[in-house]
């Protein structure tokens, strides 16, 4: 059996969010991660993705070739954390994908549906100073013996969780 994604999505018909999911990113240092996250908001149907205090040159054309078509459909923005913080709307609420102190089981929440979500560096994660500033804080219940994930994965999941709340 053959499969195609465009022609098996064509007869779906789902609605557009009205509230576009944005995700912010601190201090991503692995253009691999780049390249599938920018994949998986095209994929979402969102817009915007916020490297927040990025601290060296990510290679463009491999993390084109990673992120396929999606690359032209969605901005990438290098920013300050306190550039955006004044750059996202208001009525979104801030929400740390984060192992922290405080953080709530994703599948037991109800996630805003206007929504940023932050991931940390590949290595150590969200610092206080942004994890101070967001609404909540949520976790991927993990019940291996592995409990970490890649952050492109993690947030996979996180997204798809939101359109499992805002759509069914």
């Amino acid at each position: 059996m053959e499969t195609n994604s465009v022609s098996f999505f064509s007869d779906k018909h789902y609605s557009n969010f009205k509230d576009k999911p944005l995700v912010s990113i601190w201090n991503i240092k692995n253009a691999e991660n780049l390249g599938h996250i920018i994949r998986l908001v095209d994929n979402i149907g969102g817009e915007d993705v916020f490297l927040l205090e990025e601290s060296f040159i990510l290679r463009k054309s491999y993390i084109k070739r990673i992120a396929g078509m999606s690359y032209s459909h969605i901005k990438v923005h290098t920013v300050s954390f306190a550039e955006f913080l004044n750059i996202i709307p208001d009525d979104y609420s801030l929400v740390a994908i984060e192992t922290s102190e405080g953080s709530k089981n994703i599948y037991e929440v109800k996630l805003p549906s206007k929504i940023v979500f932050m991931l940390g560096n590949e290595s150590y994660g969200i610092p206080s100073e942004g994890i101070s500033k967001c609404s909540q804080s949520v976790y991927i219940p993990m019940i291996g013996k592995n409990k970490s994930m890649n952050i492109s994965h993690a947030l996979s999941v996180s997204l798809f969780e939101w359109q499992r709340q805002q759509l069914f």
